[in-house]
């Protein structure tokens, strides 16, 4: 018989504190936007912005996968801006090859995630050092496929990813979508639980049986699915998109998952929670915008915002404000 003291405990288990966290940290936001820079809360403001928040959250998504088993992926600024530069290329100016175009874009993603997956999961790459590579690989088809300039996109895909059902931006049925089963495969399925005891514990898992390379593989692999998603809706919410659009999802997909709760070391995650952080962190940027201030100020927003997120998640504050506080171990220890 469950105690009612257990069923709270398993209550408070269920809600993360990094979801809790963002929601908090949004109705903050809101409140001052509405109370300081009132034209970055209008409707129109927040149309604008809800396509780009729910391409981040997305972005979010992947790299929450991947921080999740311990790593990074610095790789999605090329398989974004590849899918981006694929599409509107390929299909330019004809909507009978954005599928097509849609395909190959997602079969080189797929295949910079295999890479991803075979130099860290399998050869032990150190995540950093390989994702880079991978990027700048990914960047040299960019230049091979685009010669570095923008085109246009199509009508389907400007309606598609572009255009509105019930006076809400499609991205954002995308991005819901792409949470909801991001979400129910990690936390309810088997291979997700499983998935989650690897990023905790590679060595337990490894010695319970579990194929810890096929996991950590395999997160890069679901990541650049869900990059090609987010470029797929960038090639058609950016009328005229540069042949670079992911560069500027690199520090903001690590802040969303920061800020969403998820442990850089690995381990359980929210990807609710960084999904959500997607939208604070786009709204913040429209707010910073709105003030007046220069692109330069926003991006050291975003860097803020990740050291906040760290601090918060990672700093033991009741030993910090304890009087009789513990001395820190040697690094040798």
């Amino acid at each position: 018989m469950t105690s009612p003291s257990g069923a709270t405990a398993n209550t408070r288990r269920t809600v993360s504190r990094g979801l809790i966290t963002v929601l908090v940290a949004l109705i903050a936001l809101a409140v001052l936007g509405w109370a300081t820079a009132r034209s970055s809360m209008s409707h129109g403001a927040l149309l604008g912005m809800l396509p780009f928040a729910s391409v981040l959250a997305i972005a979010a998504l992947g790299q929450t996968l991947v921080v999740m088993q311990g790593g990074i992926d610095l790789s999605i600024a090329g398989t974004i801006s590849l899918t981006v530069v694929i599409i509107t290329h390929e299909a330019y100016g004809n909507d009978g090859k954005v599928l097509p175009a849609a395909a190959l874009a997602l079969a080189a993603a797929i295949v910079a995630g295999l890479l991803n997956g075979l130099l860290i999961g399998r050869l032990g790459l150190n995540a950093i050092v390989a994702t880079l590579g991978t990027n700048a690989l990914l960047y040299a088809a960019v230049l091979a496929v685009s010669g570095g300039t923008p085109r246009q996109t199509t009508n389907l895909m400007a309606k598609v990813a572009g255009g509105s059902a019930l006076g809400v931006p499609n991205a954002v049925y995308f991005a819901v979508v792409a949470t909801v089963v991001t979400t129910v495969l990690v936390k309810k399925t088997v291979a997700g639980r499983r998935f989650e005891a690897v990023g905790a514990n590679a060595l337990a898992g490894w010695a319970a049986g579990l194929k810890v390379d096929r996991f950590r593989g395999g997160a890069y692999v679901g990541a650049t699915v869900l990059y090609w998603l987010a470029g797929f809706l960038l090639a058609g919410i950016v009328n005229k998109p540069t042949a670079y659009e992911g560069d500027s999802y690199v520090l903001a997909s690590v802040a969303a998952v920061v800020l969403g709760g998820t442990s850089l070391l690995g381990g359980r995650g929210s990807l609710v929670a960084s999904a959500l952080a997607g939208l604070f962190l786009t709204q913040l940027q429209q707010y910073v915008l709105a003030l007046g201030e220069t692109y330069a100020v926003q991006t050291l927003v975003q860097a803020v915002a990740l050291a906040l997120g760290v601090a918060l998640y990672t700093i033991n504050w009741n030993r910090l404000r304890s009087p009789q506080r513990t001395r820190a171990l040697p690094a040798s220890a």
